[in-house]
């Protein structure tokens, strides 16, 4: 093909695409509980954190949602939907949960499992399709990810079995026991554990498609991207067929913005296995 001819077909294909998401429109709601009711009512730190936005297309059917879990160690952060997620096609359900250290673990980790069963549960009300439920999240938020969608008693608890996820894309999240997890039991940050609040423990063969995005190794909070190098070994040993990991070069830890591509990349990648 020549030159001139393929720009043009590259402009044109971009300029669809433009076009495309020019003629969705979007919504935001904000504030949706998750939790049941009577927890609420009981409870005035799950009425105030157990909420989650739901920012979607309208007028549009079938389309696939990325459930995002905020960073923030478990300790502060609030939900917030990327950018880069934005006027994209898909949904986005950003998510609060409570933090440490009015709560300890594992209420993080039902929180999280408890707002992904919201989404599959209620989807498909806002013109979604619970086939193409992804989760993804940053730093802590990524812990959250592999956690809720490894360790299937999580969402087991609600009915859902874990492998109806879509695909999980951890950004910098920890595969060992997280740091804060590790002090609340008075254990150093430098001390690496792990038992069954690691993502590690739980590497499977049968898991959804795993794609963990880490920043630059030499500039990663310590041993970040080795510990997500191993969860990838471990999860191939174990037999899992769809395992990668990608290391973002010159970026330091939980590099939301340059992931965005990267994590549509990874669910439109899905979505035609799905098809």
């Amino acid at each position: 093909m020549k030159p001139a001819i393929l720009v043009a077909s590259i402009l044109s294909l971009v300029g669809g695409l433009s076009l495309l998401g020019q003629d969705l429109s979007y919504s935001l709601q904000k504030d949706i509980p998750y939790q049941k009711d009577d927890p609420r009512k009981t409870d005035p730190y799950i009425a105030e954190r157990c909420v989650l936005d739901l920012y979607a297309p309208e007028n549009r059917k079938g389309f696939s949602t990325i459930v995002w879990f905020h960073g923030g160690g478990l300790k502060n952060g609030n939900k917030s939907v990327p950018e880069g997620f934005k006027e994209k096609g898909i949904a986005v359900v950003a998510v609060n949960y409570r933090l440490h250290p009015k709560v300890k673990a594992p209420v993080y980790i039902q929180d999280a499992a408890a707002s992904v069963a919201w989404v599959f549960e209620n989807i498909e009300k806002y013109g979604g399709d619970a086939s193409r439920i992804f989760v993804s999240g940053s730093s802590a938020g990524g812990y959250l990810t592999s956690m809720v969608g490894l360790d299937k008693r999580w969402l087991g608890a609600h009915g859902i079995d874990a492998n109806r996820i879509a695909g999980l894309i951890p950004l910098a999240g920890h595969t060992i026991t997280h740091f804060t997890v590790r002090a609340e039991r008075g254990i150093e940050g430098t001390q690496p554990i792990i038992d069954d609040l690691a993502p590690l423990y739980h590497v499977r063969a049968d898991a959804p498609p795993f794609l963990m995005i880490t920043g630059d190794r030499e500039l990663e909070m310590l041993g970040r991207y080795e510990e997500n190098a191993y969860m990838m070994r471990m999860m191939r040993v174990a037999g899992h067929k769809d395992a990668r990991i990608m290391e973002l070069d010159g970026y330091g830890h939980s590099p939301r913005d340059a992931a965005a591509p990267l994590i549509l990349k990874e669910v439109r990648r899905v979505e035609k296995l799905l098809k």
